[in-house]
């Protein structure tokens, strides 16, 4: 295996020194490993079932209200935490791919803080993870899944990551994801990465994780911190979450700042929570909203009191607008459940009208161009600056193909290769295309603004599929492209289970209506109390 500039002894020990710096090897440096073992042990029993854990399905707020109360401190959340993962990451999701050495010297800081009389706010002290693809300057790595960027420390901070250490939040560490976000491959295989492996479903380990923001779904599903950070391009963050049983927020593209984050694209990235409730998503979507000069999209950047706005939530009165049902149809297990979620919301007084179209016109082709355009643009512009081993995604195709056995033995690159042929973002192809899917959110806010619409909703998508690396995701019906294409929020909230497998409901509304969405969503979810936790079982079959 050779890194363009680097010897094969210097990247052996590259990646020895790597695989040294994740799961048990950072946990033994931080707690010793004589104190690992028996935290585990202690913690959690021979097979750590979820139902044995202490802090297990734990809210932030309870978290808080424990420190508060002296019941435990930071370090001891970090402790418990990692004794869980200990436990159970690699035999089960496999979820985690490198952890923080300093998590728990972190959490002391911030105990003395405490006890000094200084709280930062209700996530002081929590213990969060992040994607893999998001900067942290500290031990831990950023390579989005790829040997390419191996051992690759960054220089500064993501803002989403300074805006959570701002906040008090502890990093556990990053979870594995789709590699690349998902955007190598037609025939990927969600939650794989050449670096982290297979990710599996937190409620059935034989079944998709789905993807890109695979490990943060998984993590957070299986109690192994209280909250995640994940990304999203077009699907990345409702989608697993939607399988695994979480809340997860796609805020509005330049609510939340993407600089330090490994991009696709500019016009439809974005980083969002994901968690188990309403709201604990909007304690983390209030911490890390905000503009910040690195990223100049976040200059129209709307923050609100998003736990504030949950307190008078409610359906009653509210007019939802249901998405054509045809594509949904084609998974009726997801049908049957939606068709128990308009039931309830009716039931809560809320007004529907269905259908609702659009738009009738396909922007896939469209949208595909944008992501391979920018995908060249901005993934060079980000390994640039980052002074990484590989500067452009023309290096990355040569290191996969100098390095397939070990990066490609499951699914080439061809996307790569379309997005490396694509010309400069001033190609009238391009700009074609960036129209359309322009025309696709002004559609959309005619459309809730015509219609006298609070919110549209549909199935966030369908049950997960069966991990296949012969020949990759087969997830069928998804609803993430409109808000997606439009840079518009939406919020997925667990809705019922097929067959012990999670599905969501995903409330789609306006630029910056974060607010009013999250509140849609805590009254849908305090009134069908939906959600099951993941019991980490082998199969559903």
């Amino acid at each position: 295996m050779v890194i363009p500039g680097t010897s094969p002894r210097m990247l052996e020990v590259v990646l020895c020194s790597r695989a040294m710096l994740t799961r048990r090897g950072l946990m033994e440096a931080a707690l010793g490993a004589g104190a690992l073992v028996a935290l585990a042990r202690r913690a959690h029993g021979k097979k750590a079932p979820a139902s044995t854990f202490e802090l297990a399905e734990t809210s932030l707020a309870e978290l808080g209200e424990g420190m508060r109360q002296g019941r435990f401190t930071a370090k001891r959340l970090v402790e418990l935490y990692l004794g869980r993962i200990a436990a159970i990451d690699e035999a089960t999701v496999n979820a985690m791919m490198v952890l923080n050495p300093d998590a728990a010297r972190d959490a002391e800081k911030l105990d003395a803080e405490r006890a000094g009389g200084k709280v930062r706010g209700p996530l002081h002290g929590i213990p969060v993870v992040v994607k893999g693809s998001l900067d942290t300057a500290d031990k831990m790595h950023t390579t989005a899944g790829s040997l390419a960027l191996a051992g690759h420390i960054a220089r500064r901070d993501s803002f989403v990551v300074e805006r959570l250490r701002a906040a008090g939040c502890v990093l556990l560490g990053k979870t594995n994801l789709s590699e690349w976000a998902n955007i190598r491959s037609t025939t990927s295989s969600s939650g794989w990465s050449a670096e982290g492996g297979q990710t599996r479903n937190a409620y059935a380990l034989d079944r998709s994780p789905s993807g890109s923001s695979s490990g943060s779904a998984s993590a957070v599903a299986a109690n192994l911190a209280a909250a995640a950070i994940g990304t999203e391009t077009d699907g990345s963050i409702l989608s697993p979450s939607s399988c695994q049983g979480l809340v997860g927020i796609k805020p509005t593209v330049g609510l939340v700042s993407r600089a330090g984050i490994i991009p696709i694209s500019h016009s439809q990235d974005t980083a969002g929570p994901m968690t188990r409730s309403v709201a604990d998503t909007a304690l983390i979507l209030a911490a890390i909203a905000g503009p910040d000069p690195r990223d100049a999209a976040t200059a129209r950047s709307k923050p609100a009191d998003y736990p504030a706005a949950l307190a008078s939530a409610s359906l009653r009165g509210k007019r939802l607008g249901v998405l054509p049902r045809a594509p949904f149809s084609k998974s009726p297990h997801s049908e049957k459940i939606f068709a128990e979620a308009l039931a309830a919301m009716k039931g809560e007084g809320a007004e529907i009208i269905d259908p609702v179209t659009v738009t009738k016109e396909s922007f896939d082709e469209a949208e595909l161009d944008i992501l391979l355009f920018e995908l060249k643009a901005d993934l060079d512009a980000y390994l640039r600056d980052a002074g990484a081993a590989v500067g452009s995604l023309a290096d990355v195709i040569k290191f996969n193909q100098d390095n397939a056995e070990q990066e490609m033995p499951l699914f080439a690159q061809e996307m790569f290769v379309l997005a490396q042929a694509k010309g400069p973002l001033t190609t009238p192809a391009y700009r074609k295309a960036k129209s359309k899917c322009q025309g696709v959110s002004k559609a959309l806010h005619a459309t809730l603004k015509g219609k006298r619409l609070d919110a549209l909703i549909a199935p966030t998508g369908a049950p997960a599929w069966l991990i296949d690396h012969v020949n990759g995701d087969a997830s069928g019906y998804s609803s993430t492209s409109l808000a997606a294409v439009a840079g518009t929020p939406s919020v997925t909230v667990p809705a019922g289970l097929a067959l012990g497998l999670p599905v969501g409901v995903s409330f789609m509304g306006p630029a910056y209506g974060e607010a009013a969405l999250l509140a849609l969503a805590h009254a849908f979810e305090r009134a069908t109390q939906a959600r099951r936790p993941a019991e980490l079982k082998p199969s559903v079959t």
